[in-house]
């Protein structure tokens, strides 16, 4: 074996952190192997590698018996005192039997196993690297479109955006930079197979801690999000510090930096709504921009009645109820939505104070129920 490829299989084995005494005992096994493959020898046979020298000797081991019935297996006592007069019946004798350049043939092989061992640790490595970057958020270059994926580069690696995780606004092509969320790494005999979203809640979660730093540093925090990707969010953010104003930290002066984000989801509405441990409070907050009059809180039933003006009814509940059902899936209370009128023919004074119930006295319109009530969808984090 030549000294450019000890050479090169020693930079190798340093740069992708391979270890040495794993490379040489695969490149022995893979040598024996084209040895076998290459002359024909069913012998018992081993490789003596020399990292030193790059000198390759093969070495065919036979036991020491009386009466020989293989000799390729088997070398008779009196053969084996010739090489050495300490031998005896039972003992092993090695014999270099390395064909006449052989050092060729070995040296392709050791290229191919070295190569294969590289790509194995090159998973490896890019699986581990992405396994810690699950639920986090990078830019890639779209490489290639098909029905199923958008295939996004991110470096080392290229990443599956599923169909199903694509923003419906969006027209993805080859060369767009992208911010995405990486949802799943996988292991997989062809190398670690990496999923990516552009609807997971995760990935605003992400932008508002790359935009805001009071969010990164942890001043502002994220309570809850809820979305619609594409069309419309809602975020709902908290600060323990009284002089940090948290919606005022997330939108930025004069709006810039919610702006950002919203340019990155390529016009995505977003609304940003203070957190409050009372379920009064919050709900109302929730139902931004609406105006809210009263808000009737059933905590046995995670439900509240919401009162709002003639005027705001249509504004609360949202193109095809988008806005209730984002405040629902963001407070996790099912909400009710009432005109003012339609609470005064339920004999509710809308602009009495907002009320908590322990039992289940929440005012009742079966009338109107189906069309203005929203329950909770699932959750998301």
């Amino acid at each position: 074996m030549n000294t450019q490829l000890l050479d090169a299989l020693a930079d190798i084995i340093r740069e992708k952190g391979i270890s040495k005494e794993v490379v040489i005992e695969a490149i022995e096994a893979a040598i024996i192997s084209a040895y076998k493959r290459n002359f024909g020898q069913a012998q018992n046979v081993r490789v003596d590698l020399n990292m030193e020298t790059g000198t390759i000797r093969v070495l065919a081991r036979k036991d020491v018996v009386e009466e020989v019935n293989d000799p390729r297996l088997e070398i008779s006592l009196e053969e084996a005192q010739r090489i050495n007069p300490n031998y005896q019946v039972g003992d092993v004798v090695e014999i270099e039997v390395t064909p006449k350049d052989f050092g060729r043939i070995a040296a392709q092989t050791a290229k191919q196993v070295v190569t294969q061992r590289v790509r194995e640790a090159e998973r490896s490595v890019i699986y581990a690297e992405f396994l810690d970057r699950e639920e986090d958020i990078m830019t890639g270059i779209v490489q290639r479109v098909d029905p199923r994926f958008v295939y996004v580069s991110l470096g080392k690696t290229e990443a599956l955006l599923p169909a199903s995780e694509q923003m419906p606004n969006e027209t993805y092509k080859p060369h767009d930079r992208i911010k995405v969320y990486i949802t799943k790494v996988e292991k997989t005999t062809k190398g670690p197979q990496i999923f990516v979203s552009r609807t997971h809640p995760g990935l605003l979660k992400r932008l508002f801690e790359l935009e805001v730093p009071e969010i990164y540093d942890g001043t502002v925090e994220i309570k809850s999000i809820a979305r619609e990707a594409g069309d419309r969010s809602k975020i709902s953010v908290h600060s323990d510090n009284p002089e940090v104003d948290p919606v005022g930290a997330c939108v930025g002066p004069k709006g810039q930096r919610v702006q950002a984000i919203v340019e990155e989801l390529h016009g995505e509405k977003i609304d940003i709504v203070r957190w409050s441990a009372d379920p009064v409070e919050f709900v109302a907050n929730a139902l931004s921009p609406a105006k809210v009059l009263r808000v009737i809180v059933n905590e046995a039933q995670k439900a509240t009645t919401v009162i709002v003006p003639d005027y705001q009814l249509s504004l609360a509940i949202g193109k095809r109820g988008q806005n209730a059902r984002l405040a629902a899936k963001l407070t996790n209370w099912k909400i009710d939505i009432k005109s003012e009128t339609e609470a005064r023919e339920m004999g509710i004074d809308p602009y009495a104070q907002s009320t908590l119930l322990d039992s289940e006295e929440m005012p009742v319109d079966n009338e109107n129920d189906s069309d203005q009530s929203f329950d909770l969808q699932e959750e998301i984090e």
